[in-house]
Protein backbone atom coordinates (compact mmCIF):
# COMPACT_ATOMS: atom_id res chain seq x y z
CA UNK A 1 0.00 0.00 0.00
CA UNK A 2 2.89 2.36 0.73
CA UNK A 3 4.29 1.83 -2.78
CA UNK A 4 0.92 2.77 -4.28
CA UNK A 5 0.81 5.94 -2.20
CA UNK A 6 4.30 6.93 -3.36
CA UNK A 7 3.32 6.30 -6.98
CA UNK A 8 0.22 8.44 -6.56
CA UNK A 9 2.24 11.23 -4.92
CA UNK A 10 4.77 11.09 -7.75
CA UNK A 11 1.94 11.35 -10.26
CA UNK A 12 0.61 14.40 -8.40
CA UNK A 13 3.99 16.11 -8.76
CA UNK A 14 4.11 15.24 -12.46
CA UNK A 15 0.59 16.62 -12.96
CA UNK A 16 1.41 19.84 -11.12
CA UNK A 17 4.53 20.44 -13.21
CA UNK A 18 2.69 19.52 -16.42
CA UNK A 19 -0.10 22.01 -15.75
CA UNK A 20 2.46 24.72 -15.11
CA UNK A 21 4.36 24.03 -18.32
CA UNK A 22 1.42 23.34 -20.65
CA UNK A 23 0.70 26.05 -23.20
CA UNK A 24 -2.67 24.63 -24.29
CA UNK A 25 -5.52 25.58 -21.94
CA UNK A 26 -7.60 22.52 -22.81
CA UNK A 27 -4.71 20.19 -21.96
CA UNK A 28 -4.20 22.04 -18.69
CA UNK A 29 -7.81 21.42 -17.69
CA UNK A 30 -7.57 17.72 -18.51
CA UNK A 31 -4.37 17.42 -16.48
CA UNK A 32 -6.08 19.27 -13.62
CA UNK A 33 -8.94 16.76 -13.75
CA UNK A 34 -6.48 13.88 -13.49
CA UNK A 35 -4.78 15.65 -10.58
CA UNK A 36 -8.11 15.84 -8.74
CA UNK A 37 -8.92 12.19 -9.43
CA UNK A 38 -5.52 11.06 -8.14
CA UNK A 39 -5.96 13.26 -5.10
CA UNK A 40 -9.30 11.57 -4.39
CA UNK A 41 -7.56 8.17 -4.59
CA UNK A 42 -5.01 9.41 -2.05
CA UNK A 43 -7.86 10.47 0.26
CA UNK A 44 -9.27 6.95 -0.02
CA UNK A 45 -5.86 5.50 0.90
CA UNK A 46 -5.82 7.80 3.92
CA UNK A 47 -9.25 6.44 4.91
CA UNK A 48 -11.17 9.67 4.36
CA UNK A 49 -13.98 8.69 2.01
CA UNK A 50 -15.93 11.90 2.62
CA UNK A 51 -13.00 14.02 1.40
CA UNK A 52 -12.46 11.65 -1.52
CA UNK A 53 -16.04 12.03 -2.71
CA UNK A 54 -15.88 15.80 -2.30
CA UNK A 55 -12.59 16.03 -4.20
CA UNK A 56 -13.92 13.89 -7.04
CA UNK A 57 -17.20 15.78 -7.28
CA UNK A 58 -15.89 19.32 -6.90
CA UNK A 59 -12.32 19.07 -8.17
CA UNK A 60 -12.77 16.80 -11.15
CA UNK A 61 -16.44 17.44 -11.78
CA UNK A 62 -17.85 20.88 -11.15
CA UNK A 63 -14.65 22.93 -11.38
CA UNK A 64 -13.55 21.29 -14.61
CA UNK A 65 -17.00 21.77 -16.11
CA UNK A 66 -16.83 25.47 -15.23
CA UNK A 67 -13.40 25.70 -16.84
CA UNK A 68 -14.71 24.07 -20.04
CA UNK A 69 -17.67 26.45 -20.16
CA UNK A 70 -15.36 29.42 -19.62
CA UNK A 71 -13.06 28.32 -22.44
CA UNK A 72 -16.06 27.95 -24.70
CA UNK A 73 -17.36 31.43 -23.77
CA UNK A 74 -14.03 33.12 -24.49
CA UNK A 75 -13.74 31.14 -27.74
CA UNK A 76 -10.58 29.33 -26.67
CA UNK A 77 -12.22 26.08 -27.82
CA UNK A 78 -13.22 26.23 -31.45
CA UNK A 79 -15.69 23.88 -33.06
CA UNK A 80 -14.44 21.99 -36.09
CA UNK A 81 -16.26 22.86 -39.28
CA UNK A 82 -17.77 20.03 -41.27
CA UNK A 83 -17.63 19.80 -45.05
CA UNK A 84 -21.28 20.87 -45.28
CA UNK A 85 -20.64 24.20 -43.54
CA UNK A 86 -17.81 25.12 -45.87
Amino acid sequence: MIVLQYLLLGFLVVCAVSVSLSKNLLNSIIIYMSFSLVMSMIWICLESPDLAITEAAVGAGVTSLLFFVTLKKIHAIREEKTDEEG
